[in-house]
């Protein structure tokens, strides 16, 4: 591995922590908006619930005016009927239905003024909803504002390095950006690490084997560390390479709060990324130096 294959990769890992520090800058706005809009949400949600139970209301109150329609207009018959009866019996059974049509529609008409008066409150309470969801949201409005302009700025500038990634790893070895990108399969952020000037890997601090050390300070073969299996570069990257293990913490830490049904998820993918044969990892890692490295040099 030469020296700009070294370069190249402590590049491309600083490229990766900026798009990862940039992408949790993206995800800390979410809890602030929703802080911010809660009062206003709470409020709309109410008015929402207040508007369908209105037009329930409403539906209600316009079948009781139907109903108590057609009860008047029976009434009116079963009054003209009662003036031409022929004998007692028809008189008594048309007194009869016409009693029970006055009693229906005397509850249909106390129903409906009961329902009237329901939705005047319930118009009333929406009204004053209404203004409160307009007072909420022109008090949180420049707050709001502020977060979704930081928020698309923040995507944006997300957007730029994404796309300087891409146009970067175009130009690098295709045997070692794959042997990269495996490294840092499932979310891991370190791939590169320096080795430190006692001889030590300065992600893991396992000691290195002289022979190694030697390798990676002078040859040209891709050397990884076979305790956590980062690939190692020489000391004269380390300031560049210091941030990684800060930002690689609250990464760990957020991908052990997700749902454990996630994390059942994505078992079997770790355990097929673990499993992966040794031969292949040796052949990327001999590909790229150019030189043959020993199988346990290539960490599995």
């Amino acid at each position: 591995m030469t020296e700009q294959d070294r370069n190249n990769l402590v590049e491309l890992q600083r490229i990766d922590l900026k798009i990862v520090a940039a992408q949790q800058r993206i995800r800390e706005f979410d809890p602030l908006l929703d802080e911010v809009e809660q009062p206003a949400l709470v409020l709309e949600s109410d008015a929402e619930k207040t508007r369908a139970r209105l037009k329930e209301m409403n539906l209600e109150e316009r079948q009781l005016e139907l109903s108590v329609a057609e009860k008047r207009e029976r009434q009116k018959k079963l009054d003209e009927r009662s003036g031409s009866v022929r004998n007692l019996r028809e008189e008594a059974a048309v007194s009869a239905e016409l009693e029970m049509v006055k009693r229906a529609l005397q509850n249909d008409e106390q129903e409906a003024l009961s329902i009237l008066d329901q939705i005047r409150k319930m118009e009333g309470r929406l009204e004053e909803l209404d203004e409160a969801i307009t007072e909420a949201r022109a008090f949180v409005g420049p707050r709001l504002e502020e977060l979704k302009s930081g928020r698309g700025t923040a995507e944006k500038e997300l957007d730029a390095m994404e796309q300087d990634r891409e146009n970067f790893v175009d130009a690098m070895d295709a045997m070692e950006l794959r042997l990269y990108e495996g490294i840092r399969r499932g979310g891991r952020v370190t791939a590169v690490a320096a080795l430190t000037e006692d001889g030590a890997c300065s992600h893991c601090f396992g000691i290195v084997p002289p022979q190694l050390q030697n390798e990676i300070r002078h040859g040209k073969a891709l050397i990884r560390c076979e305790g956590c299996g980062v690939i190692l570069t020489v000391t004269e990257h380390g300031d560049e390479l210091a941030g990684v293990m800060e930002a690689e913490e609250p990464a760990e830490e957020e991908a052990a709060e997700e749902p454990a049904e996630e994390e059942a998820a994505e078992e079997p993918a770790e355990e097929e990324a673990a499993e992966e044969p040794a031969e292949e990892e040796a052949a990327v890692s001999q590909e790229v130096s150019g030189d043959t490295i020993d199988e346990d040099q290539v960490d599995e």
